[in-house]
């Protein structure tokens, strides 16, 4: 008995036997991979979310964190930059929905705009990671590494977060980069900070109105503000400066939440990239004629499961980094 599914015109669309939920073998590969890359973020996330809750005491705030705005500089808006980042990537899903559906119609020229606008969307929103990745790196305020690992911040009289360069002194020191083989427990630099320990010390001796705050959260959900006494006996304990983010140390709280937000943002950023690679190839492809001539847009459709997918992952990327 042939087992071999034709369509109407007797083209041959599937020769295993019967064709399974009507899907053909690439659409059916393409859900195998989205399914296997789902549980992959999925181990990710849930990994996260356990270091979160072992060192919930030490993690960072998110809305202190991320509140850079392009071309408003000082005017920190928490969010702000992440939610517009997250509805383009929205939109652009809603635009290869578009795509896809006139390819349904055999709609050359919708699937070439819509097509295009999605392209747009994902190349907005990789350089939108990028410059995030950036100023996380750079860092806003700077702080203090002490002894034991613990990190200080500088904070004003009304809790407001002081940056380094607005009162560390200027000393006339000779510095020296902290490497491995010079450094106390083997401890190393990657460059020299803009201020050493003792202009910390000696600037915030200087401002008797600056108070520094741990990166423990009391039971008000805040960073804990030591007193003026308790700050310079803490401030005493200071062995490195600590300016923006690495995967060794972190100036706005726990070292694994960097850990976690370039590997996991960074894996996702890469599934988006690739993504837009794909999406361009296929745009060219369309502009040649190709899907017309096989009267089927059923690529379109496979590479739109694709940035759906990727769409979806960033919603539980976006709930769990910056929302909970």
């Amino acid at each position: 008995m042939d087992t071999v599914a034709t369509k109407n015109s007797g083209e041959k669309i599937w020769g295993g036997g019967n064709e399974p939920m009507g899907a053909s073998y690439g659409k059916l590969m393409m859900w195998f991979f989205i399914v296997s890359d789902a549980l992959t973020f999925s181990g990710f996330l849930a990994a996260y979310g356990f270091s979160r809750f072992k060192f919930i005491e030490t993690w960072p705030l998110a809305d202190e964190v991320f509140t850079h705005v392009p071309f408003m500089h000082g005017n920190p808006q928490p969010m702000l930059y992440v939610a517009f980042m997250t509805f383009i990537l929205i939109f652009s899903s809603v635009t290869m929905v578009l795509a896809v559906d006139a390819g349904h119609q055999l709609n050359k020229k919708k699937v070439t705009i819509y097509l295009f606008l999605t392209i747009i969307g994902g190349l907005i929103f990789v350089g939108s990671q990028a410059w995030e990745w950036k100023n996380f790196i750079k860092g806003e305020y700077g702080a203090i590494e002490t002894k034991g690992g613990s990190l200080l911040q500088f904070v004003d009289k009304d809790g407001k977060r002081v940056a380094l360069a607005e009162f560390a002194a200027t000393l006339p020191e000779e510095r020296e980069q902290l490497t491995r083989s010079k450094g106390r427990w083997f401890m190393d630099e990657p460059s020299l900070p803009e201020y050493s320990v003792a202009e910390v010390q000696a600037g915030f001796k200087a401002h008797p109105d600056l108070l520094i705050r741990t990166e423990v959260i009391n039971a008000q959900k805040q960073k804990t503000i030591l007193s003026r006494k308790e700050s310079e006996l803490r401030l005493q304990q200071a062995t490195l400066v600590v300016e923006g983010a690495n995967l060794t140390r972190n100036e706005y709280g726990s070292k694994l939440f960097a850990d976690f937000f370039f590997f996991i943002t960074g894996f996702h950023g890469f599934h988006v990239f690739s993504g837009v690679i794909i999406n361009i190839i296929i745009f060219f492809n369309v502009l040649l004629g190709t899907y017309e001539k096989r009267k089927s847009y059923e690529m379109v459709e496979k590479v739109g499961l694709y940035w759906h997918f990727v769409d979806l992952v960033w919603v539980f990327v976006f709930t769990v980094f910056y929302l909970v």
